[in-house]
């Protein structure tokens, strides 16, 4: 079991590898690795990320077959039925980081606010629930100045998305939360950038006590 502080960092070093254009070959499938997965798996991370296209975890974390689950869904929203995907993988594969991966220029997130600023019924029941469970991030930015500046208020949307996810799984599941408190597990926020293919890790506060506890006891 890697520590969440270790797994941090090797998501952040294989995002500036990413970045670089200098990924690693060790990431490539090979036919005795994929042999040894098939025994089982055991991911150092879970990624919650948004099903755009243009942001596989695999890639952007220049990591290889078996080393991330990967929870994919528009918006990176959290409904119960990716919080028992978390909870399946921090309990059964022993993986103690969960990263929120939300992302510039989200679709989820422009539809949203298009909704919002200019009403028209949406004929999808699903793709509803998307909006709704993305509307509230996006109101209260309404309600600030930002209403008058699209491109900052799409910005912080997709951050206070992230947020509003992170908080979700940590504060929404028993489970989860006895992970956090007893066991090390750490969930943060971060939003990667289409245009430079940066991840930026910006929520970890609610988790710096157990990023603490097991840096110092590693």
């Amino acid at each position: 079991m890697i520590p969440a502080h270790q797994a941090l960092q090797r998501l952040k070093e294989g995002n500036l590898r990413f970045a670089s254009g200098s990924q690693s070959r060790d990431t490539s499938l090979s036919h005795a690795r994929r042999v040894e997965l098939s025994k089982g798996q055991s991911p150092f991370a879970i990624i919650l990320g948004c099903s755009d296209s243009r942001v596989p975890a695999e890639l952007v974390f220049d990591q290889g077959f078996g080393d991330l689950f990967v929870i994919r869904v528009a918006g990176n929203i959290v409904a119960p039925s990716q919080v028992g995907s978390v909870e399946f993988s921090a309990e059964q594969h022993g993986a103690r980081l969960v990263v929120v991966l939300g992302h510039s220029q989200c679709g989820a997130i422009l539809a949203t606010v298009d909704q919002l600023q200019k009403p028209t019924a949406i004929q999808s029941r699903n793709l509803k629930s998307i909006v709704d469970r993305v509307r509230p991030s996006v109101e209260t930015l309404l309600q600030t100045n930002l209403k008058d500046d699209r491109e900052a208020l799409i910005r912080h949307a997709v951050r206070a998305n992230v947020t509003a996810s992170v908080n979700h799984l940590r504060h929404g599941s028993e489970v989860l939360e006895n992970l956090i408190q007893n066991d090390g597990l750490m969930i943060v926020g971060a939003e990667y950038s289409l245009e430079t293919g940066l991840v930026d890790f910006f929520d970890v506060a609610g988790s710096a006590t157990n990023f603490s506890r097991a840096a110092n006891s590693d």
